[in-house]
């Protein structure tokens, strides 16, 4: 599409002093220029101007002319030891490895305890606990409310296998297979009990902070969401802290 037709330095102009603008918004601008533009041109015109890089989607109908990261999460060394000890053992399960202290990055009260995860597929969750267990290394499996009051909360960092949810949205950064943004602020939402340092207005200044700093695919989030059943909820929480959203 020609950038005489996107009107880039008009448009730049225009939302200059705008954090972010909506969708309606971008209508208006295109209608100021041409009033009789439709709207299956001005959503061209939107897909052309986001894979330009002039524009950046940040929520569901929400864009900026700032820059927006992508996400990736720190993996420390012992992440990568415990990944490829458990890679090679069993190579056809699919998992993947974090640390709850990532969360860090968006909180304002800093918890000092924290969660290394293994989440793994249901069909390999208990070959790859004993094999943890059997090679010396405390772990727990999949802990219910009690197991952490009673012997978790009083560990600095523990580690823990649990179940990968099935089509769960991950990446893979330098060979290991992580978290990306949208499992991560679906999980706090979904699992009150082992997030329960993330819960109240501390989870409000997570997904705040996380929509602030890097980009966020709501269709991914909410499809994560759905296959934990929490979609609607997680839609509703969404329209009511989401600074992108209207």
């Amino acid at each position: 599409m020609a950038n005489q037709k996107l009107h880039i330095e008009d448009l730049r102009v225009y939302f200059g002093n705008q954090k972010k603008f909506s969708k309606s918004e971008l209508v208006s601008f295109y209608r100021l220029k041409e009033p009789a533009i439709n709207t299956t041109t001005v959503n061209w015109r939107i897909y052309n101007l986001v894979q330009k890089g002039i524009i950046n989607r940040i929520g569901r109908g929400k864009f900026t002319l700032s820059e927006v990261k992508t996400y990736f999460p720190e993996i420390t060394a012992h992440q990568i030891s415990l990944f490829k000890k458990i890679k090679a053992k069993f190579p056809f399960i699919n998992f993947c490895i974090w640390s709850t202290v990532i969360l860090n990055e968006f909180m304002l009260h800093q918890p000092g305890k924290f969660y290394q995860l293994i989440e793994v597929e249901k069909v390999g969750i208990e070959s790859v606990f004993f094999f943890l267990k059997d090679n010396d290394i405390p772990v727990y499996i999949n802990p219910n409310s009690e197991l952490i009051r009673m012997y978790l909360v009083d560990e600095k960092e523990s580690l823990i296998v649990k179940p990968l949810i099935t089509e769960s949205p991950t990446q893979e950064i330098n060979g290991i297979n992580t978290v990306t943004i949208e499992k991560l602020l679906v999980d706090i939402f979904c699992n009150p009990t082992l997030f329960s340092a993330q819960q109240g207005s501390e989870m409000n200044q997570i997904f705040k902070n996380a929509y602030e700093k890097y980009a966020i695919n709501e269709n991914k989030m909410l499809r994560y969401a759905s296959r934990r059943r929490k979609k609607a909820e997680l839609d509703n929480f969404l329209s009511i802290v989401s600074i992108y959203r209207q």
